[in-house]
Order: C-alpha cells, then sequence, then structure tokens
C-alpha cells in the first residue's frame, strides 16, 4: 500500500496509519517480531537501580539507551524494514524524523541493504543528521518542523513509489517496539508495575501489549511532559486529540497528535497517566548521571521524574521496572540539563543582595560565602539601576551549595546579615521538594 489517497482536508492519508480504521495490533505480532529481530538487536540489561534505596521502592533500569544507535526505536525500525516485500525493499522506506526513529532507519537499512531516505526539520540537531548520513541514509533537509517535514516526506512517498514508515504509529514498529516487553518479563521476576516514557504512544502500546498477555496484574503508568500532554488529552477525549507541543527537555515525546493504532492498542491496557513538569525531567536526568553513570536525553528519563515527583506513591515497596529508552542528548543541552536539574536541587542557587560599596563590602559578602563552604559560580555587581542608597551595591551571585538545607542556611544566613535579599525568582523562592539523596 501507498501513500496516495486525500483526507476531508485535502491531506494525504498514510494507509497504514488511518484514523478512519485503526489497527490494534495483536500479541502474536509482537511474538513474530521477537523472533525476527533477535539477531540484530541488543537484549539489553534490566537492571537493579542505585536510586532504589532512595525512594523507597525496588526500581529496575531498562537500558534502552545502549541499543547501537542509542534508542529503542532500533525495534520497530529492523522489524518494519524485515517485513518489506522483495520490491519494496528494492524501492527503499522514507520518514519524517528529526532524531532517533531517523538514527534506527538508516542503521538498520544500511544492515539490511534497503535505501533510507529521512526528511529532517532545519531545527534537526547537526550531530543526527551527521550521523544519519553515516549510515548511509540519503537526507533531505525540508520544513520548519516535523509536521512540515511530514508532509514532504509522503509526497515524495507517493511520488518515488517508496514507503512512508510513521515513526510511532505503523503497526509493524508497535510489533517491534513490543519485544522489550518480552525482555522485561524474562529479566526481572514478580513485576508489580512499568512506568513507560509516553510521546506518539508506540512503545506504550507495544510493551503494555507484550506485557499484559504475559502478566495480566502488571500495572502500565504511562508518563508525559507537561509541555505535551497528548495521550492523556486523548484518553480524556475517547480518541486522538491534537494538543499544542511547548519546547521540553523531552523533545522526543513532543507528539502534538498520538498515533491511531498506538492509542487503539495502548488505550485499553494503561492503568494510570501522569504528567511531570520540566523540574523534574532535569532532575532525572542529573540523578541519573551522579548516581546511575548513565546519560540519558530528556525524553528517556521521564519515567524516573515521574518517581522522583512523587506522583506514583502506590509504587512504595514495590517492585517497579523503568525504561530507561533514549541516550541521544546533545552534549549543550546535557549541560543545560544538569544545571537545572542542580537548581531543581536546591544545589545550584542564584541571589541579588544589597550590601555597602565601601571598601570591603563585597568582600564581607564572600567571606560570609566561604566561611560557609559555598561555592561562588558567577558574581555580578552593579550600581547604576539602583535607586537606594548611593553607597550600597547590588550584587548577584550564582552558588554552589551541598544540598537543599545548606541552601536554606545560606539564605538565612544572608538574610540575616543583609536588609534586602532578593532570593531566586523574586516571585517564587521556593525550590522543589526532591528526595534526600544523602
Amino acid at each position: 500500500m501507498q501513500v496516495n489517497s486525500l483526507d476531508d482536508e485535502g491531506e494525504l492519508i498514510d494507509p497504514f496509519c488511518d484514523s478512519s480504521k485503526p489497527i490494534q495490533v495483536q500479541f502474536q505480532d509482537v511474538s513474530a517480531a521477537a523472533y525476527k529481530i533477535k539477531s540484530g538487536i541488543q537484549a539489553t540489561p534490566c537492571t537493579l537501580s542505585h536510586i532504589s534505596d532512595y525512594v523507597d521502592m525496588e526500581i529496575y533500569f531498562k537500558k534502552e539507551f545502549l541499543q547501537y544507535t542509542g534508542s529503542f526505536k532500533e525495534r520497530g525500525a529492523r522489524y518494519t524494514l524485515m517485513m518489506l516485500t522483495k520490491a519494496q525493499k528494492t524501492k527503499g522506506v522514507i520518514a519524517a524524523s528529526a532524531g532517533n526513529h531517523a538514527l534506527a532507519l538508516a542503521y538498520h537499512g544500511h544492515d539490511l541493504g534497503i535505501p533510507v531516505t529521512v526528511v529532517m526539520p532545519v531545527i534537526a540537531p547537526m550531530m543526527k543528521v551527521m550521523r544519519c548520513k553515516h549510515y548511509g541514509a540519503s537526507i533531505i533537509i525540508h520544513g520548519k518542523d516535523i509536521i512540515e517535514s511530514r508532509k514532504h516526506a509522503m509526497l515524495l512517498a507517493r511520488d518515488n513509489g517508496s514507503l512512508y514508515v510513521n515513526g510511532y504509529d505503523h503497526p509493524h514498529i508497535l510489533a517491534g517496539q513490543g519485544t522489550m516487553g518480552l525482555e522485561i518479563v524474562e529479566q526481572v521476576k514478580d513485576i508489580d508495575a512499568v512506568v513507560i516514557p509516553v510521546g506518539g504512544g508506540g512503545l506504550i502500546a507495544g510493551t503494555a501489549l507484550a506485557l499484559k498477555n504475559l502478566q495480566p496484574n502488571i500495572t502500565i503508568i504511562g508518563v508525559e511532559s507537561e509541555k505535551c500532554a497528548s495521550f492523556t488529552a486523548s484518553l480524556e477525549a475517547g480518541k486522538p486529540v491534537y494538543v499544542n507541543a511547548a519546547s521540553t527537555l523531552a523533545d522526543g515525546l513532543a507528539v502534538p497528535l498520538v498515533g491511531v493504532n498506538a492509542f487503539a492498542t495502548a488505550a485499553p491496557l494503561i492503568d494510570k497517566m501522569v504528567v511531570v513538569n520540566e523540574e523534574y525531567i532535569a532532575l532525572s536526568i542529573l540523578r541519573l548521571v551522579e548516581i546511575e553513570k548513565a546519560v540519558v536525553e530528556g525524553a528517556g528519563a521521564t519515567g524516573l521524574a515521574a518517581v522522583l515527583a512523587g506522583l506514583l506513591p502506590e509504587l512504595k515497596g514495590k517492585r517497579v521496572v523503568i525504561p530507561l529508552c533514549g541516550g541521544n542528548i546533545d552534549t549543550t543541552i546535557l549541560g543545560r540539563c544538569i544545571d537545572r536539574g542542580l537548581a531543581a536541587d536546591g544545589r545550584l542557587c542564584r541571589f541579588v543582595a544589597t550590601v555597602s560599596d565601601r571598601p570591603g563590602g563585597i568582600a564581607d559578602l564572600t567571606r560570609l560565602m566561604s566561611d560557609m563552604h559555598v561555592s561562588i559560580k558567577d558574581i555580578f555587581h552593579e550600581r547604576a539601576w539602583l535607586k537606594s542608597d548611593i553607597f550600597s551595591v547590588q550584587v548577584k551571585c550564582v552558588v554552589e551549595t551541598r544540598d537543599q538545607a545548606h541552601a536554606e542556611e545560606l539564605k538565612k544566613k544572608l538574610r540575616a546579615t543583609y536588609s534586602h535579599v532578593i532570593w531566586g525568582n523574586a516571585h517564587n523562592e521556593g525550590t522543589t521538594s526532591v528526595p534526600n539523596l544523602d
């Protein structure tokens, strides 16, 4: 089947992902996928987390970021490519992606000798563009966002006869992703719950299908970023609905309209959906780097973020599996996430103090911080915009503390010493309440 028909709005219809004919993937599809892809996919470890002791849960991390291209997307990509007809394998496939789906298709297409074309938006990270080229894919940069890239990819598929592959909703993609669930059941006994990040819905659809068929008592929990809670909105509406997607650390989950097949498959199997904020996603990335020694992208860290945010109190004392489903985070973004995580943890703080502009005024401030063993990361002072005492100066500081309690101690000391202190944001002096990991 090729892309050729139009919907009521004149848009091309993907025959494999038609909202008027949603497909519910079956357990036997997942089993077939596991057999087909076994020789080409990593059986990633699922190991007990060091974080378990700090959150009163027995947490196992399924380390999908250890796949060769860094994400779970390889499972569905390889199965889809292997299920092509001989003619389709000659024509090749085309996809729209700015990240993991593109990498997975490019790598496995090269391995299987199948031509792959990827349409990427202009905002796609250059590192991922170059890696796709390295794997032999033809790269077309088109569109300001993934929506425009997708439209262009479908037009190309219609015109050249290649197969368009939706990265989170093609039935073979869903079946392939479900193989992760089969591995989880083999690796961890007596599972109480599995907490799965949700974007377009492909991973939770396939995985929940496998888990519920093998162990119906397992609780399936989906986690979305507050910046794009499209699956939650769709569950409330009873069908896939469009939501506005804002910029998020979990960019891999920023899918404004969930897949129709993914929704049809996953909706009856999900026991709970939760929405997590950006601070906890950043904190989750930080915790994984510091404690697990694992570099995980925002989308991949969202399951842990829900635990750290206290959104799943019913799992206390339970055995819980959390997929770390991707590790393709840009180095610059990783640095920002770590800083945001430190800020959310109360370990990176900022304040403005009005001090004497006479000799020794700023020295007294820095001595106060030195005596408290607070590290100064940045300091800046200004006089021109201060409207009070002409012999005063505003000093803006970014400092590093041991933990949240240490930060509170610094705040109290500053306010006891100086009459004008602004801590953090002027309109929000609080810090995120997080589990104590000391």
